[in-house]
């Protein structure tokens, strides 16, 4: 994606000595791309050195908000970004077109949708989703802390 894209801000306003380590892939809208999805984040986390809770965590949060991106909108494709700073890690995945509302948390035994949001409601310490603008989809995205003084 370009610089100043809705997942890329052109400009990061960050002080002096502080680093922000970014990743961002696109994948095909389909079901075998929540494996690739997976598989790319574990790779980056990897080399990121992000080890522990934070990394199993964040795989698991990838293909959950990636699932949902293919399973409820018509896109062609998605987008996933992965951004480190100051001990958090931020994980955003944008879609091409969204069902009105966003993502909702399924709350009963009987709901069809909405559980996997649940554990990624339970595994981060804040998420959310808001337009992406120009009428380019959805960006939902998560937040993790990772702990560690020693990677991303």
């Amino acid at each position: 994606m370009a610089p100043g894209s809705a997942l890329i801000p052109r400009l990061m306003d960050l002080c002096p000595g502080t680093e922000a380590l970014r990743y961002c892939f696109a994948l095909p809208a389909r079901p075998e791309s929540v494996a690739g999805a997976r598989q790319l984040t574990r790779a980056r986390l990897d080399e990121w050195r992000l080890d522990g809770d934070a990394h199993d965590a964040a795989i698991l949060i990838v293909s959950e908000l990636v699932t949902n991106a293919v399973v409820h909108t018509a896109s062609s494709r998605v987008v996933c970004e992965l951004r480190c700073l100051d001990q958090r890690l931020r994980i955003a995945v944008q879609d091409q077109g969204h069902q009105p509302g966003g993502p909702r948390l399924g709350r009963g035994a009987d709901d069809e949708h909405g559980r996997g949001l649940l554990l990624v409601d339970a595994m981060c310490s804040s998420w959310g989703s808001r337009d992406a603008g120009g009428g380019s989809g959805r960006i939902v995205w998560a937040e993790l802390p990772h702990g560690s003084e020693h990677s991303c």
